[in-house]
């Protein structure tokens, strides 16, 4: 999936969801998926918090 497609999706989701349930849910959404995507990037390895949190590595 593309860049542009995957944002686009989001902005519908989103979209839909301020719609149907206000600017606070839809808000509350895309904070939790912010949050999901970097607990993802952590546990897959594509973000190291130790250099964030001032680990030293070997």
């Amino acid at each position: 999936m593309t860049t542009i497609r995957f944002g686009t999706i989001v902005g519908l989701v989103l979209g839909s969801i301020w719609v149907f349930a206000g600017f606070l849910s839809a808000l509350l959404v895309a904070v939790l998926a912010v949050i999901g995507a970097v607990i993802a990037a952590v546990v897959t390895g594509r973000v190291d918090l130790a250099e964030y949190l001032g680990h030293q590595h070997d």
